[in-house]
């Protein structure tokens, strides 16, 4: 038989750790090997070590023997059973309800609905403002005859006897030094606790029916195409939560505007002549228009700043800016004047 670990190695903690210390060592470990979550194959011997050595380590007298001793002075005083007794009440007990559920298993979660998944457009202007979406959604609501019990109008569900209305059972596994309780949903009732015996004729015993709802919701300025979570607004269960409405959002390309982030940018066609003498011209903006200078000079792909007339970003304050990019419009054909003009001006330039 290969000799015993040394407890305080087999927990990884050292003989001046505190009660509480060890405890939550234990527990990092008893989650790590618990067999019910550990399918290897040595999974059962190591909780079992680490049982024992939390047994030994968390009881004051029998720490203070196996300080003094070591295993020799604990196996010659305390039988396996002993070892565990004391750490059945408050020790294991406590870990094991806060680990895996009340009764050492894993516990159930409340059973929660589907969501529901709406697909919108908005526009460059929305995303400046924000915009209020109403719908009417179609989904799984609560019966309005039973109010959600599925039982028919003047009856009631009756307990199942197999759990007694706990939704589960519970079985007792003997590891070789102590008994651990395992739960799982009971067959009879299919985890529900209950059973119907007359069911509802509005929603066939489910407590929820087709329907639909009018469900509004804020879109925030600043938002970008993705999906949002209106929380809750999904299909209904009967003692159980919402499923959540998945708003797919796509905002529509802009006629006359291109984003980047909280920025826009804009094209603007301006003659040769008003870049070369400098110009006041009006470009448009998401909330009207806006005068602008443009420089005697300008060369083409000049970019002019109009400071917070982008829009906002949708996780800070203020807003971005709009950036003008000046394209300098050459004429395809000139008339013999224009021509004249322009020889002149290059002879002057010479």
């Amino acid at each position: 038989m290969a000799a015993k670990r040394d407890y305080y190695e087999v927990l990884g903690v050292s003989k001046s750790s505190s009660i509480d210390e060890i405890k939550q060592q234990y527990r990092k470990l008893a989650l790590k090997f618990h067999p019910d979550r550990n399918k290897s194959s040595d999974a059962g011997e190591h909780f079992k070590e680490i049982s024992e050595a939390y047994a030994v380590l968390s009881d004051p007298q029998k720490k203070q023997i196996y300080d003094q001793h070591g295993h020799a002075g604990v196996d010659d005083r305390f039988t396996s059973e002993d070892i565990f007794q004391g750490a059945r009440g408050a020790g294991f007990d406590s870990i094991f309800e806060s680990i895996f559920g009340r009764g050492g298993g894993f516990g159930f979660t409340q059973q929660r609905g589907s969501d529901i998944l709406y697909e919108t457009t908005v526009t460059l202007e929305d995303v400046l403002h924000g915009k209020k979406i109403e719908i009417d959604l179609q989904k799984q609501i609560q019966c309005d005859v039973c109010n959600g019990s599925g039982c028919k109008p003047g009856t009631n569900k009756k307990t199942c006897t197999t759990c007694n209305g706990q939704g589960q059972v519970r079985q007792s596994r003997n590891m070789g030094f102590a008994s651990f309780v395992t739960a799982a949903p009971c067959p009879t009732c299919r985890g529900q606790g209950f059973s119907i015996e007359t069911p509802c004729s509005e929603c066939k015993g489910q407590g929820r029916k087709k329907g639909t709802k009018k469900v509004s919701f804020e879109i925030p300025p600043g938002i970008d195409s993705g999906d949002y979570t209106v929380p809750e607004e999904g299909n209904e269960i009967p003692d159980g939560s919402n499923g959540d409405l998945i708003v797919r959002i796509r905002v529509q390309p802009h006629s006359k505007f291109t984003r980047d982030g909280k920025d826009i940018f804009y094209d603007q066609d301006v003659s040769m002549v008003d870049a070369a003498l400098g110009s006041e011209i009006t470009v448009p903006t998401l909330e009207g228009t806006e005068k602008i200078k443009v420089d005697s000079g300008s060369q083409p792909n000049t970019i002019i700043k109009l400071k917070g007339k982008g829009v906002p970003h949708i996780n800070y304050r203020g807003r971005g800016d709009q950036y003008v990019r000046i394209v300098v419009n050459i004429p395809k054909k000139l008339n013999k004047h224009q021509k004249n003009l322009l020889d002149e001006f290059k002879k002057s330039s010479e």
